[in-house]
């Protein structure tokens, strides 16, 4: 880092902060997806048990995902209120609260108060982490950085599933929650020892990135309180529409994966949710990837990156649609290239990206309405895809049909933002 990305220079007290802020807001976000993932893995098990109908636990997981997006969109005007450091720290806290109610709770209707409250607190998550890593890591790092911190979103709900079924198999589904929130009430103690919050917090002066004061195009009016010109605004919008393709996309893949395996190729439950997590393994690369070769071979301008692996990851879907649902093997290589190319736009576009186009300011605001935009796709692909499968008669084509369509669209919106070089 120069002195001119921070006036403290590389001294060791703002290392040491960056070090700081990189395993608090990690922990943070890996630690949500244990408050998160808890009720995907006993789903069954409260259908058996609470007698719940297929249909309830439908409307739970909607009225989550909607408390989600509304937590994200909330965020961005909470989070410039409360600050990133105390944004997480309430997040993290609601969620650990739901998480005790709902391991103690038999009735439907409590589950779904606080499953909706439940998805209001996991909405801090993303803006409160980015938001965070904006005061701390100039442009020209953030690529790398955010390329290496991104894996807590393949790590976060690898660990986390594993945790609730071994929960779920030693003491039942009650202690799935619990448990759960024992592990981030200890990761919330971490966050408010370790969070630094800004630098101005910790007499530190703030990062200077004069990259990040873009001049005001022809037509754009005064900037407004967050420094963002018009074109910002809409760069901003668009960033949200292509975000809400890719969720899309991530989730249906996520929700249903499994699912495809176990009734359109005949595996068992358990070989089916093992063979799933190709997706993640290969997200994993693609996110050190994209982060690498934005800050090392395009110097920080991420929107080349993001719009070629958008053009694989719908190649890839591509071939699922044209050949995946006859060959088991063929269908598990394209998911796995699927989630190699999937992944790195994505956190490009909902992390970095947003710190860039935002700017240090408004890195937490832009984070929020990206995210919202984006959480809005998993609630429509939950609903689109078990009336296609559904009317479809278990067939698996119009699905994939469908998630090739919409890759397309996000596909092509990120070339216009590749085009108009607003990222």
């Amino acid at each position: 880092m120069s002195a001119a990305d921070a006036p403290d220079g590389g001294q060791p007290r703002f290392r040491n902060y960056q070090v700081r802020i990189f395993l608090a807001t990690w922990l943070a976000y890996a630690g949500y997806y244990f408050c998160r993932m808890n009720f995907y893995v006993v789903k069954a098990t409260l259908q058996d048990q609470l007698g719940l109908s297929t249909g309830q636990l439908g409307h739970l997981g909607t009225a989550y995902l909607v408390g989600y997006m509304v937590g994200q969109f909330g965020s961005a005007s909470a989070g410039r209120w409360l600050g990133p450091k105390r944004l997480l720290l309430a997040g993290t806290g609601i969620s650990v609260l739901a998480n005790l109610v709902m391991g103690v709770s038999d009735l439907y209707t409590t589950f779904l108060v606080f499953i909706t409250l439940n998805g209001l607190a996991q909405g801090t998550g993303w803006p409160g982490c980015i938001g965070s890593l904006g005061y701390w890591f100039p442009r020209r790092q953030r690529g790398t950085v955010l390329g290496v911190w991104s894996t807590c979103y393949q790590a976060g709900p690898f660990l986390a599933s594993n945790f609730a079924g071994l929960m779920l198999g030693l003491a039942g589904f009650r202690w799935a929650f619990f448990a759960a929130a024992l592990v981030l009430l200890a990761i919330w103690a971490l966050v408010l020892w370790l969070h630094p919050n800004t630098p101005q917090a910790v007499g530190l002066q703030p990062i200077r990135d004069d990259e990040e004061r873009p001049a005001a195009g022809p037509g754009d009016g005064p900037p407004p309180g967050l420094g963002w010109s018009r074109r910002v605004v809409a760069t901003i919008l668009v960033m949200g529409g292509i975000y809400f393709c890719i969720k899309f996309s991530r989730y249906l893949l996520f929700s249903w994966t499994a699912y495809f395996l176990e009734r359109n190729f005949g595996l068992r439950g358990d070989q089916a949710a093992y063979l799933s997590t190709i997706f993640y393994a290969a997200g994993f690369g693609g996110v050190l990837l994209a982060g690498l070769v934005t800050d090392r071979l395009f110097g920080g301008r991420r929107a080349a990156v993001a719009f070629f692996m958008m053009v694989g990851m719908t190649l890839a879907f591509a071939g699922l649609a044209l050949g995946g649902g006859v060959h088991l093997v063929f269908f598990a290589v394209v998911l796995g290239l699927a989630g190699f190319m999937l992944y790195g736009p994505d956190s490009l576009i909902s992390g970095v990206g947003a710190i860039d186009v935002g700017n240090q300011r408004g890195a937490l605001v832009a984070a929020g309405i990206i995210n919202g935009m984006g959480s809005a796709g998993p609630i429509v692909q939950e609903e689109a895809v078990a009336r296609l499968y559904q009317t479809s008669g278990g067939s698996m084509q119009p699905v994939l049909w469908m998630l090739l369509g919409v890759a397309a669209a996000g596909t092509v919106l990120m070339g216009i933002l590749w085009w108009r070089k607003s990222l």
